[in-house]
């Protein structure tokens, strides 16, 4: 199968040879502030192959009855793979792998960068490789694009929404799709965001039946205690300012306030800073993007938002093989 370029380029856009690294560099690309950048993310290139393996059977295990009907085996092709809108991009490692698991023959080449800024209109990669093969991988790897970009670029709103307040971070729930979980996780920290805790094993996170159930915040993180290693932090959910207190004088190492107004939210946090200032408190509840720059300015250290993976909206992407095909819009076919 004839080469897009003379070399492949890696899911980075750097021109280094083809290979499937184990993680993928992010870039803070924000269009208008580039000078922080996050942590490398890394993503698990042995779990996205089993999942990719489950999702390709899923979709084409009893083979692709269209592609298979309408095209020769033997008719070659090469695509574009474009965005619609202006965002920030994610998912290219995954792209590029459901199309080398589809078919090893297809080449896959990134033409833009993993978390970068990407205008309405560019092309982040071209495929070339067996026609059929390529139209067999193409919803998959859009249907991650799309989702991941979603994920990143709706991150990378609140972070430049709090950008002026270095010590907040942004960072996700396990408000996530079952099995997209790594996925969605990492195209957050694509977006310049932070993860909360991945599974229930990573932390303690007394919520509210939680305290129901054990008869109190002191109750909760007493047993707590006795339970985990010392190197385990207890996080305790609280929506009054009384349990605030009740939460301090527990001990928690993390207070979270829960859907709490924005004058109780700064009262608890002179409250919680006043008496133990190396207490970190976190924000939650109904964050949105409209509403997240004055939960910064409450003074809170950490803004949880769900709305990041559990109702984001999906980026327009397509793959155009041949010519990059107009849209309807800009053909005149309707208003």
């Amino acid at each position: 199968m004839g080469d897009i370029g003379e070399q492949r380029t890696d899911a980075n856009g750097t021109g280094a040879p083809d290979r499937f690294a184990a993680d993928a560099s992010a870039t803070d690309v924000s269009a208008t502030d580039q000078s922080a950048r996050p942590a490398k993310p890394e993503l698990n290139m042995a779990l996205l192959r089993k999942r990719i393996a489950e999702w390709l059977e899923e979709d084409a295990g009893g083979g692709d009855v269209t592609s298979a009907a309408v095209l020769p085996p033997d008719a070659a092709a090469r695509g574009f793979i474009h965005v619609k809108e202006d965002a920030v991009l994610a998912g290219l490692p995954a792209a590029r792998e459901v199309f080398r698991m589809a078919d090893p023959a297809i080449d896959f080449a990134a033409r833009a960068e993993e978390g970068a800024f990407v205008a309405k209109g560019t092309v982040i990669a071209e495929v070339a490789g067996p026609a059929r093969s390529i139209l067999t991988a193409e919803r998959l790897a859009l249907n991650l694009l799309q989702r991941m970009s979603g994920i990143a670029t709706a991150t990378r709103r609140f972070v430049d929404a709090v950008r002026d307040f270095p010590g907040v971070r942004i960072v996700d729930t396990r408000k996530t799709t079952p099995g997209h979980r790594f996925l969605e996780k990492y195209a957050v920290r694509i977006g310049g965001g932070h993860n909360h805790r991945f599974g229930l094993s990573d932390a303690v996170m007394i919520k509210d039946n939680h305290i129901k159930a054990a008869g109190g915040i002191r109750a909760a993180v007493a047993r707590a205690r006795a339970a985990i290693p010392h190197t385990m932090t207890v996080e305790v959910e609280t929506e009054t300012l009384a349990q605030v207190e009740e939460a301090l004088e527990a001990g928690a190492d993390i207070i979270m306030l829960d859907n709490m107004p924005l004058e109780e939210m700064r009262e608890a946090v002179r409250l919680i800073k006043g008496r133990s200032p190396r207490t970190i408190v976190e924000a939650s509840g109904g964050v949105r993007l409209e509403t997240v720059r004055a939960i910064a300015e409450t003074g809170v250290d950490v803004i949880s938002a769900g709305s990041l993976t559990h109702s984001v909206r999906a980026v327009d992407i397509s793959l155009d093989l041949g010519d990059i095909k107009a849209s309807r819009r800009e053909r005149g076919d309707w208003a």
